[in-house]
């Protein structure tokens, strides 16, 4: 069993220094905007990403007027009890380590401590472009397969090779084509590998979000998810020699599975242009505990389940479904930010669960 029974802020955010011990499976958080609540929660999702949930530089995430932050956490897992440091230094550099041992890859430490993150603007992941689907998937694999993870790295950094001769040779006339045949080849490999664990994810992932959608709902509506990818009709070698004028022409590799995607519909249509804010919600909600139980899965153990002002919009037979789901069925630690610490804690009592509640 996973938890976090104790962490430390420093120059963090909106936090000089903090401590927070955690007694319970459940602990609500709750104060006024901007006291901190959403900060914490981050602070937990960094000491098992090795960065913050919400895209912001380690510049940001320091205090302001102050140069640099430290975050510890003391964890059990299997019978250990490992101690988590980040430390982001006046000069910038970011040292992780774990028991005092520090990595020399970040990458490494991805998926040793899963944790799943619910938070307001996450509906991005249903209503914007691919790129916030494929980076949902690739988080969640990423955390069960470190192959995985060195693939997309290495893709990523191919990727950008290809792109910057393809506009060299858009610019200078002249091709080097020996170096983009290795380049190609290269990025294909990876490619179809990343394809391959990608299909092999979604065939197990999609049927768990239909049924978690129906049961967050609390009845059957026609959800339709589908996995996108130009893999799907020519290997990835076959895919670049296709395109390979219109590549040169637009200076930028126009296929592959950077261009992947997660296709939702209701009842036939497109899911984004016809479904409520509270289908939108429920079909969120439905993506990440589908995560949460792929992650339990494989891992023998539930993650962390960080959940932040996940009230807003929800009615109250959404918000009964879900926190059943999360904190009845799930037996693992769950954190719950929100606002007003009576509705937290009318909501939980409801439940009959162990919990705590923090005021901030």
């Amino acid at each position: 069993m996973l938890r976090l029974n104790e962490i430390s802020l420093t120059q963090f955010r909106n936090y000089s220094h903090a401590t927070f011990r955690f007694n319970k499976a459940v602990t609500g958080i709750s104060g006024l905007n901007g006291s901190g609540k959403t900060n914490l929660i981050d602070a937990v999702y960094y000491l098992c990403f090795t960065k913050s949930y919400f895209g912001k530089t380690d510049a940001l995430n320091t205090q302001n007027g102050k140069a640099g932050f430290r975050l510890e956490g003391k964890f059990s897992s299997s019978g250990r009890h490992p101690a988590v440091t980040a430390i982001v230094r006046e000069t910038g550099k970011k040292e992780f380590s774990v028991d005092g041992v520090p990595y020399t890859k970040m990458a490494a430490h991805i998926g040793k401590l899963p944790c799943v993150m619910i938070a307001p603007d996450d509906t991005s992941i249903i209503m914007d472009g691919s790129e916030e689907r494929r980076r949902f998937m690739d988080y969640t694999i990423s955390q069960l397969d470190a192959e995985y993870l060195q693939l997309l790295i290495d893709y990523n950094k191919i990727l950008q090779q290809r792109n910057s001769l393809l506009k060299q040779a858009a610019e200078t006339g002249t091709m080097d084509n020996s170096l983009m045949e290795i380049l190609s080849n290269q990025l294909a490999g990876r490619g179809q590998a990343i394809y391959a664990k990608r299909k092999q994810f979604v065939g197990e992932f999609i049927p768990v979000v239909i049924d978690l959608y129906n049961n967050i709902c609390g009845h059957q509506e026609k959800l339709a998810v589908n996995y996108i990818s130009n893999l799907q009709s020519a290997s990835f070698k076959e895919i670049l020699l296709q395109n390979k004028s219109r590549d040169l022409a637009l200076q930028r590799t126009s296929r592959g599975i950077h261009r992947d995607d997660l296709e939702f519909a209701l009842n036939g249509d497109i899911f984004k242009l016809v479904a409520s804010q509270g289908q939108r919600k429920s079909l969120l909600f439905a993506l990440k505990l589908a995560e949460f139980e792929i992650l339990l899965k494989h891992k023998g153990f539930p993650p962390l389940l960080l959940l932040d002002d996940v009230f807003e919009k929800l009615d109250e037979k959404r918000m009964y479904n879900l926190l059943t789901k999360v904190c009845v069925q799930n037996q693992g630690q769950v954190f719950i930010t929100d606002t007003h610490a009576e509705r937290l804690n009318s909501a939980l009592q409801v439940l009959n669960v162990d919990y705590e509640i923090i005021q901030l």
